[in-house]
């Protein structure tokens, strides 16, 4: 019981510095807080706790959206208590008017949230302009501290974080491939193909957080000097790869499990489909692998892949009048499939290379619009006005 106890731990060792270092720096806030602002410490401790993350660059986001929330929660609370004094209508006004705010001022969700949440921490102990102002200097207590310790948070960059999460899914969706191979060679059922379908469902869903990684490790050389914006973006061209994989592969497991619906494969084609998947197996493991022996090799595991599809369209064409039209039809989406796996993992598919991938979505943004973009906006209704009335 004990050694597994601590293999809970131990296996979590990532998970365990993250929570080590949160509860440090929200000790250090609380202390600090206290030490340069009367009774500022469990509000800076708050803001540290809420704004640290598991990189320098999302804990940046963070606390400049508890700063801003802070500062417009806080300029809010003071409007709504000295006109209506302190009560519901004050704090039902506050919370309506923080949401129209942070709505207008496009903060994102995270911020959207911590505007009211704040102006009701500035209400809570009386209101005035003092206490408003101690509430926001421990709001920047909190965030500075948040941002320091989130350097010690995790002991990999954005892009090596994007790294580990490409090579995770490749690994499992490889060993995905791999299996289908088996029992299609040894004559699978449709209970295995839905497993192998619940699993491909499983693995796409991964593809969210693999773009999330990538979009950071971009935005984090476009801030940080010391990172390698070249890095960044491969990483960021390799995580658009592995999705168009990832899709793929649950595109072939849906296609067995079609066919297994239908009646299950065609004897003749049944070798040639096991060898096709085994080979697209091969070649995302060995483009996660690299290993040496592999690059001297004078075709590429790619290359093999491409090969045994173009084997197993061959052999649909031949038997085109001995097997069933639809069973062609699901042999030939699978050779598809094999085509822009290989595609993607040598990355020289134009859907890849030449189609711009949108960059991180506006609705996950500290600020949706830029300062500079909403003052624009409002400068052309501005002129527009006066165009129309004078």
């Amino acid at each position: 019981m004990i050694r597994k106890i601590v293999n809970l731990f131990k296996n979590r060792k990532n998970w365990v510095r993250q929570i080590l270092v949160a509860g440090l720096a929200g000790g250090v806030s609380w202390f600090v807080g206290d030490l340069l602002i009367e009774d500022g410490g469990v509000v800076a401790a708050i803001v540290c706790t809420l704004s640290i993350r598991i990189s320098l660059h999302k804990s940046m986001r963070e606390g400049f959206g508890q700063i801003v929330g802070t500062a417009v929660g806080a300029g809010i609370a003071l409007f709504t208590v000295s006109v209506f004094n302190f009560g519901f209508i004050a704090v039902a006004t506050t919370i309506i008017f923080c949401a129209v705010i942070a709505r207008a001022l496009h903060l994102g969700e995270v911020a959207s949230v911590n505007v009211p949440v704040t102006a009701l921490i500035v209400i809570g102990p009386g209101i005035s302009q003092s206490t408003a102002v101690h509430r926001l200097g421990s709001t920047l207590i909190g965030a500075a501290i948040a941002i320091l310790f989130s350097y010690f948070s995790h002991p990999n960059t954005p892009v090596g974080r994007a790294q580990i999460q490409i090579r995770n899914v490749s690994t499992k969706a490889a060993a995905l491939l791999a299996e289908m191979s088996e029992g299609v060679a040894a004559g699978y059922t449709q209970k295995d193909a839905g497993s192998w379908l619940a699993r491909a469902r499983l693995l796409v869903e991964e593809v969210p957080a693999i773009r999330a990684q990538s979009v950071e490790a971009r935005s984090h050389a476009r801030w940080f000097p010391t990172a390698e914006k070249d890095e960044a973006e491969d990483i960021y061209i390799e995580g658009i790869a592995a999705e168009h994989t990832l899709v793929q592969v649950r595109m072939i497991a849906r296609t067995l499990f079609d066919s297994a619906v239908e009646g299950g494969i065609a004897d003749s084609t049944q070798k040639q489909i096991a060898v096709a998947l085994s080979a697209a197996s091969y070649a995302i493991s060995a483009h996660v692998e690299v290993p040496d022996d592999i690059n001297d090799d004078a075709s590429s595991p790619t290359d093999d892949a491409r090969e045994a599809g173009s084997v197993l369209a061959g052999t649909l064409i031949e038997d085109g009048d001995d097997v069933d039209q639809d069973q062609i039809v699901r042999g030939l989406s699978i050779v598809a499939n094999i085509g822009r796996i290989a595609d993607s993992l040598d990355q020289n598919s134009p859907a890849i290379t030449d189609v711009i991938t949108p960059d991180e979505p506006a609705k996950d943004r500290v600020l949706k619009l830029s300062p500079m973009q909403q003052t624009s906006t409002i400068r052309n209704k501005i002129r527009k006005f006066f165009r129309k009335y004078f």
